[in-house]
């Protein structure tokens, strides 16, 4: 499940010589909640009651959260404007359970089994989002923008560019988890194989 959080700050850095592209920075901060159960079921059950929120009733199994920043260097040169650098930050926060009972052997490799699948679903989420971060620096690096001394029009093309590669990205988030999560999808089987005993 993805937390769909993303604020773009866009900051027009000093007016200054070129330098070298930064690139985008990408932070991972991983939290956990603790679950108990002597079952498959006990444990989807401890999850449906201690996981992150999705909605204002419902809570999820996992969840990947993010935030975009966008800090952008200009160079003004005869009246226009060029984004000579875009340096973005990429802050991911995944939660994960955290099986916090001792568990039969059985129930350990099936909980193993399980916690892998939600793992790797919750690390597409993030691959998407940074495929979403090279997306957008690639469209607004360079951008250059004539009669625009005071870089209003590029700071408003930027925010514009922003704007429409994270449309797409959400799309491309919304339409993951909609495969994902349907009716026996992918987590549907997870599911099923934690609490088949």
């Amino acid at each position: 499940m993805r937390l769909a959080v993303l604020t773009c700050l866009v900051a027009l850095g000093a007016l200054c010589a070129p330098q070298a592209s930064a690139g985008t920075r990408v932070l991972v901060q991983t939290r956990t909640y603790d679950i108990a159960g002597n079952s498959g079921a006990a444990l989807i059950e401890a999850m449906g009651s201690k996981g992150p929120k999705h909605g204002f009733m419902t809570h999820a199994i996992a969840q990947t959260a993010y935030t975009a920043d966008w800090e952008l260097g200009v160079i003004q040169d005869k009246g226009s404007c060029r984004i000579r650098q875009a340096n973005g930050t990429l802050s991911l926060f995944y939660t994960f359970p955290r099986l916090a009972s001792p568990a039969t052997p059985a129930l350990k490799k099936r909980w193993n089994r399980f916690f892998a699948g939600v793992r790797a679903h919750e690390g597409t989420h993030g691959r998407i989002a940074r495929e979403m971060m090279r997306v957008t620096d690639r469209s607004i690096t360079g951008l250059r923008v004539a009669n625009d001394p005071y870089c209003y029009k590029a700071r408003s093309e930027a925010r514009r560019r922003i704007q429409a590669v994270y449309a797409e990205y959400e799309a491309r988030q919304n339409a993951f988890d909609a495969r994902e999560h349907r009716e026996g999808g992918h987590v549907e089987h997870l599911v099923a194989a934690l609490i088949r005993p």
